[in-house]
């Protein structure tokens, strides 16, 4: 029985040792953002502040130069301008969600990272659509 109880206190120690780096670890690569209609209006963010944005591309709203796109973001509740700095990714789009990080100075949201959220359909060169399922059916 000793035997048994000095094994299971330095296995349940290491076991909460464990637990606590990957939640550690965890918490530092979740990805949390705020959407127009917390940003807008909210005095306590400064203009130091790093933090992301998500929202859907509003149509009719991109338009860009040699090194920025400027476009405008929407929750359905506000909309805020963003000029990002350096090519958009590929997908980038008019209607697409994206979500961008940099900074806020209360009337433009200035980006150095954006990244584009999709849905799991795939499309062909001839237009077809098609799900993961469809695409790995032994899956």
């Amino acid at each position: 029985m000793k035997r048994y109880r000095a094994f299971l206190i330095p296995a349940a120690g290491l076991l909460a040792i464990l637990v606590g780096f990957l939640m550690f670890n965890i918490r530092d690569n979740l990805v949390y953002y705020k959407v127009p209609d917390e940003v807008v209006g909210d005095a306590s963010i400064l203009v130091s502040d790093r933090f992301r944005l998500g929202g859907q591309v509003v149509p009719g709203s991109i338009s860009s130069d040699e090194s920025t796109v400027t476009f405008s973001v929407t929750d359905g509740k506000q909309t805020m301008v963003i000029v990002h700095q350096g090519a958009p990714q590929q997908l980038f789009q008019e209607g697409v969600g994206v979500v961008v990080e940099g900074t806020w100075d209360g009337d433009v949201f200035s980006s150095d990272s954006m990244i584009i959220k999709h849905d799991e359909q795939y499309r062909t060169d001839d237009g077809g659509v098609y799900t993961p399922e469809q695409r790995y059916p032994d899956e």
